[in-house]
């Protein structure tokens, strides 16, 4: 088979009654800040919360009647797990789901109570892929790739199709870049519907198989990323062949960068992003001078990032801003000092969340204490003026971004 629009098309009208037509929405402070008129396809919306879930439908709607009967098999620890999950509960097809030793509880879990059974083995991806194959065959399953599948890829590729209906005028879509299956289905699309349309792939700087590729570069894998879904060594060939076709440039985004952007999507448009998305948008950023005065459209590709990780970003990302930031006292060990230094940040319009009053370091005087208080401004420069007032009333006082 061949991957086409016509193609695309027959599998968009196939999976269309039972997936959300995700809405495409103008993302107005982001734009604002950066200088582009910006539009998100929020796939953080589809079912199970990922993009993903399209692929996994289209394949299963192409199994014969004795195939269903024997049930898919797959190996994901993430989004593709929870697609294939998802809709084949939904179909009545007995789903296994491989995942590595190490898959965190909650993902196990939402796995689980889409109806698959989940098999724990191996100690990462490789490891459990081949025992996956080696499930496959003994028990007469059907594998289901998650981006190695002319059919799962064309899938994806309706996430265009939609996107062009929603936002004809596009000029430029960026798309996270994994194992190319979303990217390749969308540009072939894409291009296919309006030839002049830009498509630009995004992929996090510690797993660029793909721009290696792309531009005969070496490629850079190394340590973990927070865009886990697209943390890809091995793209598939076919789908490096359409990108190499059709999609005009691949760029990266390191980790600092694609943390900021899932940041930005919270803080600025209050949209819960996961890893792969904030790569897009970290592009987007990076580029944003050569995009400037365009009509960008963004694949938010998923919204499954842990709670835990969020919350801690979520805080990082406002010390970053500067509004929230720790200011250090040196301070007589007298009655009064506290009071007098939250009377002052709290008249500055400061708000102190914690305080830690030192004694017993002997980096100070006997006399004297180390006081260390987390405040809420409003942003850096609210501190600074913060900082000012308690100079003037006499305190010793360094912020956080002083001590470097």
């Amino acid at each position: 088979m061949t991957l086409d629009l016509d193609f695309i098309t027959k599998t968009y009208a196939a999976i269309r009654p039972a997936t959300m037509r995700t809405p495409t929405v103008h993302a107005a402070r982001l734009s604002l800040h950066l200088g582009i008129d910006l539009y998100l396809k929020l796939e953080n919306l589809q079912h199970t919360n990922a993009f993903k879930a399209r692929g996994a439908l289209a394949k299963l709607l192409t199994l014969t009647d004795s195939e269903r009967a024997a049930g898919v098999i797959a190996c994901s620890a993430g989004n593709h797990a929870q697609g294939v999950a998802y809709h084949a509960n939904r179909l009545g097809i007995p789903a296994v789901i491989v995942m590595p030793e190490a898959t965190p509880f909650n993902k196990v879990k939402r796995t689980k109570d889409f109806g698959a059974e989940v098999v724990l083995h191996g100690t990462g991806f490789d490891e459990s892929v081949q025992f996956t194959f080696d499930m496959a065959a003994e028990k007469g399953m059907t594998f289901i790739h998650p981006f190695d599948d002319t059919v799962v890829v064309a899938g994806q590729g309706s996430v265009a199709v939609e996107m062009l209906e929603q936002e004809p005028d596009l000029d430029c879509i960026v798309v996270p870049i994994g194992g190319g299956g979303l990217i390749a289905g969308m540009a072939v699309a894409a291009k296919a519907i309006k030839p002049a349309v830009q498509v630009i792939g995004a992929q996090a700087a510690n797993f660029d198989a793909v721009k290696a590729r792309f531009d005969g570069s070496e490629t850079h894998f190394g340590g973990a990323t927070l865009a886990e879904g697209i943390a890809v060594r091995a793209p598939s060939d076919a789908n490096v062949a359409l990108i190499a076709q059709y999609v005009d440039q691949v760029e990266t985004a390191t980790e600092v960068e694609i943390e900021a952007a899932v940041f930005d999507l919270l803080s600025h448009e209050k949209i819960v992003a996961e890893g792969a998305a904030g790569a897009g948008l970290a592009v987007i950023e990076k580029h944003a001078e050569e995009l400037r005065g365009k009509k960008v459209g963004l694949v938010v590709c998923g919204g499954n990032i842990d709670s835990r990780l969020l919350s801690t970003l979520i805080l990082r990302g406002l010390v970053r801003d500067g509004r929230i930031t720790r200011l250090t006292f040196e301070i007589d060990d007298t009655p009064g000092q506290l009071s007098d230094i939250s009377r002052i940040i709290g008249e500055a319009g400061a708000n102190v969340i914690e305080v830690i009053h030192q004694r017993m370091m002997q980096s100070v005087s006997l006399k004297q204490a180390e006081l260390e208080i987390v405040i809420e401004a409003r942003d850096a420069q609210h501190v600074a003026e913060t900082v000012t007032e308690l100079r003037h009333a006499g305190f010793r006082v360094r912020a956080e971004s002083e001590l470097d």
